[in-house]
Formats: structure tokens, sequence, C-alpha cells
């Protein structure tokens, strides 16, 4: 027990990654967005290859060197992504975990919580996904809790909108 001024008395919080998953059709998000990132570099070297006869010997080389990186991108970012991303809140604060190779845990408590924002762009509205930005008054940025079924961001918005109203303090 951890005795805070005024006399409020709680458990301490205990550091622990966040409890909840994105949506499992994350994986599928993050692997469309690779295959576009993927055949928009390969699409000119290959074209370069067939329309530059003389450059072949440099291009080549380097356009397998792309393939071979971006398939070993392809199938190891997405899954990587989908284990490492999570989330969670409590009466207190948001937890966010994030990244695949540079992983960032972030917690924003709700009395630094200024706004709370949806976004939906074309491949997350196909695939029933949505990104909810939490902004506070930290110089670190935004929380994005990234690749959250689209059901779940409205609620989750929602719950921190009501949240943060009722929770004191002025978020800076």
């Amino acid at each position: 027990m951890v005795s805070y001024p005024g006399g409020d008395v709680r458990e301490p919080s205990r550091l622990r990654p966040p409890r909840h998953r994105v949506s499992p059709r994350a994986i599928i998000w993050w692997s469309t967005q690779a295959t576009i990132e993927v055949v928009a570099v390969l699409v000119p070297l290959v074209i370069g290859l067939l329309a530059w006869p003389d450059a072949r010997p440099w291009l080549v080389p380097g356009t397998i060197t792309v393939a071979v990186i971006g398939v070993g991108y392809l199938l190891v970012m997405p899954r990587w992504r989908f284990r490492v991303h999570r989330w969670e809140t409590t009466d207190d604060a948001v937890y966010t975990s994030a990244g695949w190779i540079n992983q960032q845990w972030r917690v924003a408590p709700m009395s630094r919580i200024q706004t709370v924002d949806t976004e939906r762009g074309p491949l997350q509205q196909l695939f029933g996904l949505a990104t909810v930005t939490v902004t506070t008054a930290s110089a670190a940025g935004a929380l994005r809790l990234a690749g959250l079924d689209r059901g779940v961001a409205d609620d989750l918005v929602e719950q921190l909108t009501e949240t943060t109203q009722a929770t004191a303090g002025d978020a800076t």
C-alpha cells in the first residue's frame, strides 16, 4: 500500500505489459501495406532491367537484394508487430506497447490526456480497423493504438472521453 497526499491509500501500480492485443486483422493490414511498399520499390527496378540493358550488371544484384529483403520484411514484420502491439486502459492511465524493431512502451495518465482521435485510412476501412490517437501534455508526443477493431476503437474513444472529462487536472 502506498499513501498519497490527502490521505489517499492505494495499491502501487505494477509495471507490466498492456493486456489487450490489437485485432488479428492488423496482420493483414500491415502485410498489405508492406506489399505495396515492396512493390513500389521493385517495379521501377524491374522496369529499369527491361528498358536499360547496359545497367543490368548492377541492377540485377540490386533487384535481387531488394526482393530478398522485401520478402523477409513481408514474412516477419506483420507477425512480429502483432506480438508486440498491445494496449490497455485503466481508471488511471492508458498503456501502449508498439513497434517491431524499435519497441516502445508508454503510459499516459488520464489527467494528462488532451484529445482522443480516431483515424481510418482506406486500407483500415477495408479491413474494419482503426487507429486511436491519444494526445497528451508530453514532449514524447501522442500515443497511437494502431490496428484496433473499429468497434473496439469507437468504444475506447467513448470510454476515454468520459474518463478524462471526469478526471481532475488540467492536462498540462
